[in-house]
Protein backbone atom coordinates (compact mmCIF):
# COMPACT_ATOMS: atom_id res chain seq x y z
CA UNK A 1 0.00 0.00 0.00
CA UNK A 2 1.25 3.46 -0.64
CA UNK A 3 1.74 6.00 1.75
CA UNK A 4 1.33 9.16 1.84
CA UNK A 5 4.96 11.23 1.94
CA UNK A 6 5.16 14.99 1.97
CA UNK A 7 8.81 16.44 1.59
CA UNK A 8 9.24 20.18 2.87
CA UNK A 9 12.19 21.33 1.31
CA UNK A 10 13.56 25.30 0.55
CA UNK A 11 13.99 25.84 -3.62
CA UNK A 12 12.75 24.28 -6.60
CA UNK A 13 16.70 23.36 -6.92
CA UNK A 14 17.52 22.12 -10.67
CA UNK A 15 19.24 18.48 -9.25
CA UNK A 16 16.48 17.58 -6.72
CA UNK A 17 13.93 17.22 -9.80
CA UNK A 18 15.55 14.04 -11.09
CA UNK A 19 15.28 12.28 -7.06
CA UNK A 20 11.39 13.74 -6.55
CA UNK A 21 10.38 12.45 -10.21
CA UNK A 22 12.20 9.51 -9.37
CA UNK A 23 10.51 9.45 -5.69
CA UNK A 24 6.93 9.92 -7.48
CA UNK A 25 7.33 6.76 -9.32
CA UNK A 26 7.92 4.26 -6.71
CA UNK A 27 5.64 1.95 -6.08
CA UNK A 28 5.64 2.52 -1.92
CA UNK A 29 4.94 6.39 -2.07
CA UNK A 30 2.22 8.78 -2.62
CA UNK A 31 4.91 12.23 -2.91
CA UNK A 32 4.04 15.58 -2.36
CA UNK A 33 6.64 18.50 -1.92
CA UNK A 34 6.37 21.90 -0.24
CA UNK A 35 8.73 23.98 -1.73
CA UNK A 36 9.49 27.08 1.02
CA UNK A 37 10.22 29.09 -2.25
CA UNK A 38 10.70 29.12 -5.70
CA UNK A 39 14.42 29.92 -5.95
CA UNK A 40 16.73 32.00 -4.18
CA UNK A 41 18.18 34.89 -5.52
CA UNK A 42 20.28 35.79 -3.26
CA UNK A 43 22.42 33.30 -3.53
CA UNK A 44 21.56 31.62 -6.18
CA UNK A 45 21.09 32.14 -10.52
CA UNK A 46 19.74 28.74 -10.97
CA UNK A 47 16.84 28.22 -13.71
CA UNK A 48 13.77 26.57 -12.98
CA UNK A 49 12.98 23.72 -14.51
CA UNK A 50 9.16 23.36 -13.73
CA UNK A 51 8.64 21.99 -17.46
CA UNK A 52 10.76 18.66 -16.28
CA UNK A 53 8.53 18.51 -12.54
CA UNK A 54 6.43 15.47 -12.95
CA UNK A 55 5.48 14.79 -9.28
CA UNK A 56 2.67 16.62 -6.83
CA UNK A 57 3.51 20.03 -5.51
CA UNK A 58 3.48 23.61 -4.45
CA UNK A 59 5.19 26.81 -3.13
CA UNK A 60 4.25 28.15 -0.09
CA UNK A 61 4.07 31.61 0.20
CA UNK A 62 6.78 33.47 1.61
CA UNK A 63 8.75 36.85 2.16
CA UNK A 64 12.49 36.35 2.15
CA UNK A 65 15.37 39.01 2.88
CA UNK A 66 18.94 38.82 3.31
CA UNK A 67 19.27 40.92 6.52
CA UNK A 68 23.30 40.94 7.33
CA UNK A 69 25.09 37.91 7.00
CA UNK A 70 21.54 36.19 7.41
CA UNK A 71 19.10 34.74 5.21
CA UNK A 72 15.77 35.23 6.26
CA UNK A 73 12.76 33.53 4.98
CA UNK A 74 9.40 33.10 6.50
CA UNK A 75 6.29 31.45 5.49
CA UNK A 76 2.71 31.59 5.85
CA UNK A 77 -0.11 28.87 5.19
CA UNK A 78 1.90 26.00 6.23
CA UNK A 79 -0.75 24.36 8.66
CA UNK A 80 -3.01 24.43 6.00
CA UNK A 81 -0.97 22.73 3.40
CA UNK A 82 0.08 20.58 5.71
CA UNK A 83 -4.05 19.67 6.08
CA UNK A 84 -4.75 19.28 2.66
CA UNK A 85 -1.50 17.01 1.66
CA UNK A 86 -2.25 14.43 4.53
CA UNK A 87 0.68 13.14 5.47
CA UNK A 88 1.64 9.87 6.94
CA UNK A 89 4.95 10.64 7.00
CA UNK A 90 6.81 13.73 6.58
CA UNK A 91 10.58 14.40 5.70
CA UNK A 92 11.64 18.08 6.71
CA UNK A 93 14.72 19.60 5.07
CA UNK A 94 16.04 21.56 7.80
CA UNK A 95 15.67 23.85 11.29
CA UNK A 96 17.10 26.73 9.82
CA UNK A 97 14.02 28.34 8.91
CA UNK A 98 11.14 29.04 11.29
CA UNK A 99 8.87 26.91 8.77
CA UNK A 100 11.06 23.82 9.83
CA UNK A 101 10.16 24.51 13.29
CA UNK A 102 5.99 25.31 12.03
CA UNK A 103 6.04 21.80 10.25
CA UNK A 104 7.78 19.59 13.37
CA UNK A 105 4.94 21.29 15.95
CA UNK A 106 2.35 20.51 13.68
CA UNK A 107 2.95 16.78 13.13
CA UNK A 108 4.07 16.52 16.19
CA UNK A 109 0.52 17.32 17.73
CA UNK A 110 -0.77 14.71 15.06
CA UNK A 111 1.65 12.12 15.80
CA UNK A 112 3.03 12.05 12.17
CA UNK A 113 6.59 11.10 11.80
CA UNK A 114 8.85 13.48 11.16
CA UNK A 115 12.68 12.85 9.51
CA UNK A 116 15.62 15.50 9.29
CA UNK A 117 16.79 15.77 5.83
CA UNK A 118 20.32 16.81 6.38
CA UNK A 119 23.40 17.12 4.55
CA UNK A 120 25.65 18.69 7.70
CA UNK A 121 29.10 17.23 8.80
CA UNK A 122 31.63 17.29 11.92
CA UNK A 123 34.07 19.77 9.82
CA UNK A 124 30.85 21.70 8.41
CA UNK A 125 32.12 25.86 9.91
CA UNK A 126 29.06 27.37 9.40
CA UNK A 127 27.79 29.20 12.80
CA UNK A 128 27.78 26.88 16.13
CA UNK A 129 26.98 29.22 19.09
CA UNK A 130 25.88 27.14 22.17
CA UNK A 131 22.28 28.45 21.72
CA UNK A 132 22.34 26.99 17.68
CA UNK A 133 22.97 24.15 18.93
CA UNK A 134 21.29 23.60 21.30
CA UNK A 135 18.22 24.23 19.01
CA UNK A 136 19.35 22.22 16.47
CA UNK A 137 19.76 19.28 19.13
CA UNK A 138 15.98 19.96 20.46
CA UNK A 139 14.83 19.72 16.81
CA UNK A 140 17.05 16.31 15.89
CA UNK A 141 15.86 14.73 19.65
CA UNK A 142 11.60 15.62 17.99
CA UNK A 143 12.58 13.56 15.23
CA UNK A 144 11.79 10.19 14.07
CA UNK A 145 14.73 9.94 12.29
CA UNK A 146 16.99 11.51 9.91
CA UNK A 147 18.14 11.09 6.36
CA UNK A 148 21.06 11.97 5.06
CA UNK A 149 23.29 11.71 1.81
CA UNK A 150 26.22 9.56 2.96
CA UNK A 151 28.96 8.75 5.24
CA UNK A 152 29.95 12.03 6.76
CA UNK A 153 26.48 13.40 7.54
CA UNK A 154 25.61 9.90 9.15
CA UNK A 155 28.61 10.39 11.38
CA UNK A 156 27.55 13.89 12.18
CA UNK A 157 24.33 12.09 13.09
CA UNK A 158 25.44 9.98 15.28
CA UNK A 159 27.25 12.17 16.97
CA UNK A 160 24.19 13.47 18.40
CA UNK A 161 22.74 10.00 19.57
CA UNK A 162 21.06 9.06 16.88
CA UNK A 163 20.99 5.28 16.30
CA UNK A 164 21.70 3.96 13.39
CA UNK A 165 18.60 2.24 12.68
CA UNK A 166 17.06 5.39 12.71
CA UNK A 167 19.29 6.89 9.83
CA UNK A 168 18.29 6.39 6.00
CA UNK A 169 21.19 6.99 3.68
CA UNK A 170 19.71 9.01 0.42
CA UNK A 171 22.58 9.47 -1.52
CA UNK A 172 23.62 12.62 -3.10
CA UNK A 173 22.95 12.81 -6.64
CA UNK A 174 22.44 15.08 -9.88
CA UNK A 175 21.01 13.55 -13.43
CA UNK A 176 24.08 11.42 -14.46
CA UNK A 177 22.88 10.51 -17.46
CA UNK A 178 22.53 14.36 -18.84
CA UNK A 179 25.47 15.03 -17.86
CA UNK A 180 27.20 12.41 -19.34
CA UNK A 181 25.16 12.62 -22.48
CA UNK A 182 25.85 15.92 -22.88
CA UNK A 183 29.34 16.01 -22.18
CA UNK A 184 29.70 13.22 -24.64
CA UNK A 185 28.33 15.58 -27.30
CA UNK A 186 30.59 18.24 -26.08
CA UNK A 187 33.86 16.45 -26.75
CA UNK A 188 32.71 15.78 -30.62
CA UNK A 189 32.78 19.56 -30.97
CA UNK A 190 35.53 20.22 -28.93
CA UNK A 191 37.48 23.07 -31.35
CA UNK A 192 34.46 24.63 -32.01
CA UNK A 193 33.16 25.04 -28.02
CA UNK A 194 37.11 25.91 -27.25
CA UNK A 195 36.15 28.91 -29.73
CA UNK A 196 33.25 29.94 -28.70
CA UNK A 197 33.87 29.71 -24.89
CA UNK A 198 37.54 31.19 -25.26
CA UNK A 199 38.80 28.15 -23.44
CA UNK A 200 42.60 26.97 -23.04
CA UNK A 201 43.33 23.73 -24.61
CA UNK A 202 44.16 22.30 -21.84
CA UNK A 203 42.59 23.85 -18.19
CA UNK A 204 41.82 22.96 -14.54
CA UNK A 205 38.36 23.72 -13.68
CA UNK A 206 36.30 25.21 -10.36
CA UNK A 207 32.05 25.36 -10.64
CA UNK A 208 30.88 27.37 -7.68
CA UNK A 209 30.27 30.78 -5.90
CA UNK A 210 33.31 32.54 -5.47
CA UNK A 211 33.29 33.57 -1.87
CA UNK A 212 36.41 33.38 0.41
CA UNK A 213 35.16 29.87 2.13
CA UNK A 214 35.19 28.05 -1.01
CA UNK A 215 39.03 28.46 -1.17
CA UNK A 216 39.06 30.09 -4.45
CA UNK A 217 41.87 31.95 -3.41
CA UNK A 218 43.69 28.70 -2.51
CA UNK A 219 43.12 27.59 -5.95
CA UNK A 220 44.59 30.67 -7.44
CA UNK A 221 47.43 30.80 -5.05
CA UNK A 222 47.88 27.18 -6.05
CA UNK A 223 48.12 27.42 -9.39
CA UNK A 224 50.58 30.56 -9.66
CA UNK A 225 53.27 27.86 -8.05
CA UNK A 226 53.10 25.79 -10.47
CA UNK A 227 55.93 26.42 -13.04
CA UNK A 228 56.14 28.76 -15.17
CA UNK A 229 56.44 26.40 -18.46
CA UNK A 230 53.25 24.16 -17.04
CA UNK A 231 51.03 27.54 -16.37
CA UNK A 232 51.78 28.52 -20.36
CA UNK A 233 50.14 25.70 -21.00
CA UNK A 234 47.70 24.31 -19.03
CA UNK A 235 45.00 27.10 -17.94
CA UNK A 236 42.47 27.57 -14.87
CA UNK A 237 38.90 28.58 -15.55
CA UNK A 238 36.73 29.26 -13.00
CA UNK A 239 32.70 28.93 -13.77
CA UNK A 240 30.37 30.69 -11.16
CA UNK A 241 30.11 34.27 -9.52
CA UNK A 242 29.63 35.66 -5.79
CA UNK A 243 31.35 38.45 -4.03
CA UNK A 244 34.96 37.95 -4.78
CA UNK A 245 34.47 37.89 -8.29
CA UNK A 246 35.95 41.66 -9.11
CA UNK A 247 38.87 41.18 -6.64
CA UNK A 248 39.70 37.36 -8.36
CA UNK A 249 39.55 38.84 -11.25
CA UNK A 250 42.26 41.43 -10.03
CA UNK A 251 44.31 38.93 -8.75
CA UNK A 252 44.29 36.37 -12.43
CA UNK A 253 46.39 39.65 -14.01
CA UNK A 254 48.99 39.56 -11.97
CA UNK A 255 49.59 35.94 -12.44
CA UNK A 256 52.25 35.65 -15.60
CA UNK A 257 52.73 33.36 -17.60
CA UNK A 258 48.80 31.72 -16.82
CA UNK A 259 45.93 31.05 -18.87
CA UNK A 260 43.03 32.23 -16.16
CA UNK A 261 39.54 33.02 -16.96
CA UNK A 262 36.15 33.79 -14.70
CA UNK A 263 33.42 32.85 -17.04
CA UNK A 264 30.49 33.63 -14.35
CA UNK A 265 27.74 31.90 -13.59
CA UNK A 266 26.33 29.39 -16.40
CA UNK A 267 23.35 27.04 -16.31
CA UNK A 268 24.04 23.43 -16.70
CA UNK A 269 23.45 23.24 -20.16
CA UNK A 270 26.85 25.04 -20.69
CA UNK A 271 28.12 23.49 -17.39
CA UNK A 272 28.64 20.48 -19.61
CA UNK A 273 30.68 22.12 -22.11
CA UNK A 274 33.29 23.35 -19.24
CA UNK A 275 33.18 20.02 -17.39
CA UNK A 276 34.16 18.02 -20.64
CA UNK A 277 36.95 19.71 -22.09
CA UNK A 278 38.37 19.99 -18.68
CA UNK A 279 41.96 18.23 -17.33
CA UNK A 280 40.55 18.02 -14.17
CA UNK A 281 37.83 19.20 -11.39
CA UNK A 282 39.02 21.13 -8.70
CA UNK A 283 37.42 22.05 -5.59
CA UNK A 284 39.40 23.98 -2.61
CA UNK A 285 36.81 24.13 -0.40
CA UNK A 286 36.84 25.26 3.44
CA UNK A 287 33.99 23.82 4.44
CA UNK A 288 30.77 22.15 2.36
CA UNK A 289 28.06 19.93 3.42
CA UNK A 290 28.40 17.67 0.14
CA UNK A 291 29.61 19.69 -3.08
CA UNK A 292 27.13 18.58 -5.86
CA UNK A 293 29.34 20.25 -8.38
CA UNK A 294 31.71 17.25 -7.98
CA UNK A 295 28.85 14.44 -8.32
CA UNK A 296 28.71 16.74 -11.53
CA UNK A 297 31.98 16.70 -13.11
CA UNK A 298 32.03 12.91 -12.46
CA UNK A 299 29.24 12.05 -14.58
CA UNK A 300 30.95 13.96 -16.92
CA UNK A 301 34.26 11.36 -16.73
CA UNK A 302 36.51 14.08 -14.92
CA UNK A 303 38.88 13.21 -12.46
CA UNK A 304 38.66 15.63 -8.82
CA UNK A 305 40.91 17.09 -6.51
CA UNK A 306 39.01 18.27 -3.47
CA UNK A 307 39.72 19.14 -0.16
CA UNK A 308 39.43 16.60 2.80
CA UNK A 309 36.40 18.76 4.82
CA UNK A 310 33.87 18.55 1.66
CA UNK A 311 30.91 16.32 3.03
CA UNK A 312 30.86 14.46 -0.23
CA UNK A 313 34.99 12.63 0.04
CA UNK A 314 34.55 10.12 2.21
CA UNK A 315 31.83 8.95 -0.28
CA UNK A 316 33.19 10.13 -3.70
CA UNK A 317 36.51 10.68 -4.14
CA UNK A 318 39.13 7.63 -3.70
CA UNK A 319 42.30 9.32 -3.18
CA UNK A 320 44.73 7.70 -6.13
CA UNK A 321 41.86 6.35 -7.70
CA UNK A 322 39.63 8.67 -9.39
CA UNK A 323 41.48 11.63 -7.75
CA UNK A 324 43.56 13.24 -4.81
CA UNK A 325 42.37 14.54 -1.32
CA UNK A 326 43.84 17.29 -0.05
CA UNK A 327 44.11 19.25 3.25
CA UNK A 328 41.88 22.47 3.14
CA UNK A 329 43.90 25.66 3.40
CA UNK A 330 47.01 24.18 1.68
CA UNK A 331 47.49 25.73 -1.61
CA UNK A 332 51.01 23.87 -1.46
CA UNK A 333 48.56 20.31 -1.83
CA UNK A 334 46.67 21.84 -4.63
CA UNK A 335 49.83 22.60 -6.61
CA UNK A 336 50.99 18.97 -6.22
CA UNK A 337 48.02 17.69 -7.49
CA UNK A 338 47.27 19.80 -10.02
CA UNK A 339 50.81 19.69 -11.32
CA UNK A 340 50.57 15.50 -11.37
CA UNK A 341 47.59 15.95 -13.75
CA UNK A 342 49.52 18.57 -15.26
CA UNK A 343 52.75 16.67 -16.37
CA UNK A 344 51.12 13.41 -16.88
CA UNK A 345 48.13 14.08 -19.46
CA UNK A 346 47.22 9.87 -19.73
CA UNK A 347 46.33 10.61 -16.05
CA UNK A 348 43.27 12.41 -16.94
CA UNK A 349 41.08 10.10 -18.81
CA UNK A 350 42.36 6.78 -16.57
CA UNK A 351 41.29 8.56 -13.58
CA UNK A 352 37.72 10.45 -15.41
CA UNK A 353 36.67 6.50 -16.23
CA UNK A 354 36.98 5.79 -12.58
CA UNK A 355 34.43 8.81 -11.56
CA UNK A 356 32.42 8.10 -14.17
CA UNK A 357 31.71 4.61 -12.81
CA UNK A 358 32.21 4.96 -9.32
CA UNK A 359 28.94 8.20 -10.04
CA UNK A 360 26.61 5.80 -11.08
CA UNK A 361 25.91 4.25 -7.29
CA UNK A 362 24.92 8.10 -6.84
CA UNK A 363 21.64 8.00 -8.99
CA UNK A 364 18.62 9.80 -8.37
CA UNK A 365 16.73 6.37 -8.53
CA UNK A 366 18.86 5.33 -5.55
CA UNK A 367 18.38 8.92 -3.89
CA UNK A 368 14.85 8.63 -4.41
CA UNK A 369 15.09 4.36 -2.95
CA UNK A 370 16.93 5.91 -0.02
CA UNK A 371 13.72 8.66 1.02
CA UNK A 372 11.81 5.96 0.20
CA UNK A 373 12.41 4.14 3.05
CA UNK A 374 11.15 6.68 5.51
CA UNK A 375 7.49 5.92 3.82
CA UNK A 376 7.44 2.32 5.53
CA UNK A 377 8.02 4.08 9.06
CA UNK A 378 4.49 4.98 10.13
CA UNK A 379 3.43 5.34 13.29
CA UNK A 380 6.41 5.52 15.00
CA UNK A 381 6.95 7.60 17.82
CA UNK A 382 10.50 9.16 18.06
CA UNK A 383 13.25 7.45 20.57
CA UNK A 384 15.96 9.92 19.28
Amino acid sequence: MKRRLVIATEIIAPYRIPVFNALARHPDVDLHVLFFAETDPTTRNWKVYKDEIRFSYEVLPHWRRRIGGYNVLLNHGVASALRLAKPEVIVCGGYGYLVGWQILAWARRRKVPVFLWSESNLRDQRRRTAPVEMLKRHFIGACTGCVVPGKSAAAYMASFGVPGDSIFVAPNAVDNAFFSREASLARTRADELRRQFNLPQRYFLYVGRLIVSKGVFDLLDAYSRLEPELRANVGLLFVGDGVERSELEKRTATIQPGIVRVAGFAHREQLAAYYALAEAFVFPTHTDPWGLVVNEAMACGLPVVATDVAGCVADLVEDGGNGYVVPAGDPSELTKAMTGFALNPERSPQMGECSARLIQSYSPELCAGGLAKTAGIVNRESHI
